[in-house]
C-alpha cells in the first residue's frame, strides 16, 4: 500500500522546469481583454434592462 505522494511519475507530467520564458514585451493578454470586454457588455445590457424596468415602467418587464 502506497500513499498518493509516493506514486510513479509518468514522463508526461510537468517536472517544474520552465520551458521558455517570455519577456514583458512578448506577453499579449488577448484572452483577458476579451473577458473584460464581455463582462462590460453584460453589465451594460443589465444596466439598460434595469433602466427600463425601474424608471420608465413601460418596456421589458420581469415576469
Amino acid at each position: 500500500m502506497s500513499s498518493g505522494t509516493e506514486s510513479d511519475v509518468s514522463p508526461d507530467v510537468w517536472d517544474g522546469e520552465i520551458e521558455r520564458e517570455i519577456g514583458h514585451d512578448e506577453y499579449d493578454p488577448i484572452g483577458t481583454l476579451g473577458l473584460i470586454a464581455i463582462y462590460f457588455v453584460i453589465i451594460a445590457l443589465l444596466w439598460i434592462f434595469m433602466y427600463f424596468v425601474e424608471f420608465l415602467g413601460r418596456g421589458p418587464t420581469v415576469v
